[in-house]
């Protein structure tokens, strides 16, 4: 048996990975994904009950989720209709076959939900969050990453393969000629390539401060070249907008190179290949199933989800908000949601304390976090209600499954530009309430604990206080300590883009920064090896997080830390498909679970005591290579 000194999660969490089965319709096993297979039974469940009259609905919300839960089950209807609805949604894209034409119907086609050469949006203004701004930046890849369109990533060729096997057994079954299939799947990756050659990598995006470039509208309207700019986004907006933020800015440079009318027809190839592909989950079953491969490939995956899982993920993904109040109205008390706040109040004091205590931060650095802290709002559990936009949705139930899902979808989109004009909506939250994770929004310096995520092992009364600590505390203070990460240091209270730090300090901060990014960067997993920058934010949570937790744990009356550092290791337990854990590691700015588990714990002395961890232990690390930031 693994002993903790040489490897605490195998010794946590071996014995359970030795039997521990990955579902055939799922990536991993364990920790979160069992949290969230047991709400999505518990809400599928009920959602059946309301669809065949044993309960009533909640409000008028839920009633409207199972009305579409019912006509993405109905498959009969779904089989009848095949590939028609898409077919019939493509004929505006068809009409639509040069530049003037473009030009012409660039906002209507946006408000109608197709693919362009750009995306676009309305999001708070980074340096003025009280205030929304439109924003624009490039396009989605096919594939996951930019990382994979590189000459030296086997990976790239092997997984395009897969996608335009996908794509030629869908097109054979719309109403283009065989060759004209050939020229529409040869465009969209000539398309596809050229736009991986102009937008940000999964890394680059990491560092999100950087997507803030304010231009000046006319500035942008030069950069677009032979596209309208100004046509589209004042039939588009509300108003005229002076500022446009540039999340990209070598993707405006370089945009002409992608779109212009010599490129035009390869866009238009791709735009048509693009939304039939995106659409065959709302088709009939064969076309779902094939249509959701590529997808399932790049997880590893052996299944689809069943009918019904399908049926209610389509639904969630819809009306998830007033889904998460159900639930957390249904199935999470008052008493816990009161003990887990009073439990994020003692892990903000200890943060307090450790803050004034530093010995690299001066005085005015101090007290400005300290303002900070004091500020952060905390959103636990769930929403007092559904987000107005909620109001506007409604399930047409004459129309087919496609053409109901993209009416709502269309209206939502409407509504998030009209917000150009308004102020922000601080209430809002980012998670609702029945998602097994947490969040901290540093444009609104606030954090999201969906009542999900507060049961064992991260949170139960019947748990002790030590490892609670070692799970939801550690979890508490990780999302507090994004406030302070490379990207949350960067704003202030209010959430704005702002430089409050003492020029000495920050300084000192990048290179304890540097170091975590050391401390991580080509550790080998099974899978490959980890990108220290991609996930650098998350572990100057996860170290930060783990730190204040512990010290709160060391105040209990009771302390066990034996059983705080267990617990630590027993959230992160996961078992995952090694093509899900590939994917996970050019795109997600987390690092693998074991290394959340047993690298973090090094950093801190009392993991050395606790468990006697002497030289020569897997589990030990010289003092003077321990990371201390927060």
């Amino acid at each position: 048996m693994t002993k903790v000194q040489d490897d605490l999660y195998e010794a946590v969490n071996g014995e359970w990975a030795k039997t521990a089965t990955i579902p055939d319709d799922k990536p991993t096993t364990g920790g979160f994904a069992d949290l969230a297979d047991d709400v999505e039974k518990k809400l599928m469940g009920d959602f059946d009950a309301v669809a065949k009259g044993e309960k009533s609905a909640p409000d008028q919300y839920f009633a409207e989720a199972v009305k579409l839960y019912q006509k993405a089950a109905d498959f009969k209807a779904r089989d009848a209709a095949g590939i028609k609805p898409v077919l019939n949604r493509l004929v505006n894209l068809n009409q639509v076959d040069s530049m003037a034409g473009f030009n012409a119907k660039a906002a209507q086609l946006d408000l109608d939900l197709y693919p362009l050469p750009f995306s676009a949006g309305v999001e708070p203004d980074m340096k003025n969050t009280a205030q929304n701004v439109f924003t624009v930046s490039g396009p989605s890849t096919i594939l996951p990453d930019t990382t994979y369109y590189a000459d030296d990533n086997p990976q790239g060729p092997q997984l395009m393969g897969l996608w335009s096997d996908m794509a030629k057994k869908i097109l054979a079954q719309t109403d283009l000629l065989p060759e004209d299939q050939a020229a529409y799947l040869a465009d969209t990756i000539a398309f596809d390539a050229e736009i991986a050659k102009h937008v940000k990598s999964s890394e680059e995006w990491a560092d999100y401060p950087k997507a803030y470039n304010p231009y000046k509208f006319d500035d942008v309207v030069e950069k677009f070249g032979e596209f309208d700019f100004a046509k589209y986004a004042d039939t588009l907006l509300p108003a005229h907008p002076d500022t446009v933020i540039v999340a990209d800015p070598r993707f405006l440079d370089e945009f002409t190179q992608l779109f212009n009318a010599d490129t035009f027809i390869q866009y238009a190839h791709w735009a048509y290949v693009i939304e039939l592909l995106s659409n065959t989950g709302y088709l009939s079953d064969d076309l779902r199933i094939e249509g959701g491969s590529f997808s399932r490939a790049l997880s590893g995956l052996a299944a689809a989800p069943t009918q019904a899982k399908h049926a209610y993920r389509l639904a969630n993904s819809v009306f998830s908000e007033p889904i998460g109040i159900y639930y957390g109205q249904t199935y999470f008390g008052e008493a816990a949601k009161a003990d887990v706040t009073k439990l994020v109040e003692k892990m903000i004091a200890t943060y307090k304390r450790r803050l004034a205590k530093s010995d690299w931060l001066m005085q005015s650095t101090k007290d400005k976090a300290i303002v900070k802290l004091n500020t952060m709002v905390l959103k636990m559990g769930y929403p007092d209600k559904a987000n107005a936009v909620y109001d506007l949705l409604h399930v047409d139930e004459k129309a087919d499954l496609l053409t109901a899902a993209t009416e709502i979808a269309k209206t939502r989109h409407a509504y998030h530009l009209q917000q150009l004009t308004k102020p922000v909506d601080r209430s809002e939250w980012a998670m609702p309430g029945h998602l097994v994770n947490a969040c901290y929004d540093p444009s609104r310096n606030d954090i999201t604990f969906p009542a999900a995520i507060l049961q064992a092992p991260f949170y139960a009364l019947s748990q002790s206080d030590s490892q609670n600590l070692g799970g939801i505390g550690a979890v508490i203070a990780h999302e507090i300590s994004h406030g302070f990460d490379n990207n949350g240091a960067q704003f202030d209270e209010f959430g704005n883009l702002s430089d409050w730090w003492q020029p000495e300090d920050y300084d000192h901060f990048k290179v304890l920064t540097q170091e975590m990014i050391d401390q991580f960067d080509g550790l080998e997993t099974e899978a490959g090896p980890v990108n220290g920058k991609l996930v650098v934010s998350e572990n100057i949570a996860d170290a930060g997080g783990l730190a204040a937790a512990l010290e709160t744990a060391k105040g209990l009356d009771d302390t066990d830390l034996k059983a705080f550092f267990t617990n630590w290791a027993e959230v992160w337990r996961m078992k995952a498909r090694k093509q899900y854990m590939q994917l996970l590691l050019s795109i997600d700015v987390h690092a693998p679970a074991k290394l959340r588990a047993n690298v973090q714990v090094q950093n801190l002395e009392d993991w050395y005591t606790t468990f006697d961890v002497k030289p020569g232990d897997g589990m030990y690390l010289a003092p003077d290579k321990r990371i201390t930031i927060w």
